[in-house]
């Protein structure tokens, strides 16, 4: 019998909370996700955050081009309430606090998942192209020595891993730290990898929704050749399904408690509804 997926929140619980706020990533450890996914950029004055877009516009009350701003300019401004822009005209809605509205460096989620009382899984993808190029992953590695997390002892291994659309990103990982798994990030599939192999050096296969919605069989070939597949995103209830089904390893859901409602419904369950 076929393993079930783990479950992977992607930005935190998302749909609920704020994406790569303190708040989300807390909501998803509570339900019980298997682990976590961030995006990472350098700021302007060195330090790696947790947000996606090279722009700020769309997820803080502030304008302009993140790698071009300090720590402390980012901090400034409020990261949460884009989320629930009427909230302030609710006389009965708390107002939010500081886990929901501040940039999330990735130090701070490190140690969350360092102290979350139970294994947490931890999916970090470096945004490419950038302006400092190499220097994003030589911070990240940085910052996982400070944990003990970047050079995993023999017989053990590192809670977090890498992800990229970049092979050149992933390449430059694996060179300073050969003993993280990497994560090969695919919205389509070359065509010298369609059978399931990849490039020399990378862990697992990160293949959209899409992809594996479309040629199922991929999954069989990847596990031939010995790589796990993460999958994202998945956030409706039948893709979860889907997913199960095909032998997928990872989900990567806005989603985290329905995923893992759906992935506990028992397999008679799932059948009938296919």
């Amino acid at each position: 019998m076929r393993k079930l997926p783990r479950v992977v929140a992607h930005r935190g619980a998302s749909e609920v909370d704020p994406e790569h706020t303190l708040a989300a990533y807390q909501r998803a450890i509570e339900i019980g996700a298997d682990g976590l996914e961030c995006d990472v950029r350098l700021t302007a004055d060195g330090h790696l955050v947790c947000v996606h877009d090279r722009r700020i516009d769309r997820t803080s009350n502030g304008r302009g081009v993140l790698s071009t701003m300090s720590l402390e300019e980012l901090e400034s401004y409020d990261w949460g309430s884009w989320k629930r822009p009427w909230a302030d005209l609710d006389e009965e809605a708390e107002l939010p606090g500081l886990d929901v509205r501040k940039v999330l460096t990735l130090d701070r989620l490190l140690a969350t998942v360092r102290d979350a009382g139970r294994p947490v899984e931890l999916a970090i993808e470096t945004k490419h192209p950038t302006r400092y190029a190499g220097l994003v992953e030589r911070r990240l590695i940085e910052a996982l020595d400070r944990y003990g997390w970047a050079r995993p002892k023999l017989g053990t291994e590192s809670p977090v891993r890498v992800m990229s659309f970049s092979w050149l990103s992933l390449r430059r990982m694996r060179t300073a730290a050969p003993g993280l798994r990497t994560v090969l990030l695919m919205d389509r599939i070359p065509l010298r990898f369609r059978d399931g192999s990849l490039p020399t050096g990378v862990s697992y296969a990160g293949p959209s929704l899409e992809i594996v919605t479309a040629h199922p069989e991929y999954v069989d070939r990847a596990h031939k050749h010995g790589h796990q597949v993460h999958v994202w995103t998945v956030n409706a209830e039948e893709d979860v399904r889907r997913c199960r089904e095909i032998g997928v390893d990872v989900v990567i859901s806005d989603r985290p408690d329905v995923a893992l409602r759906v992935l506990a419904e028992p397999p008679e369950q799932v059948g009938r509804r296919s």
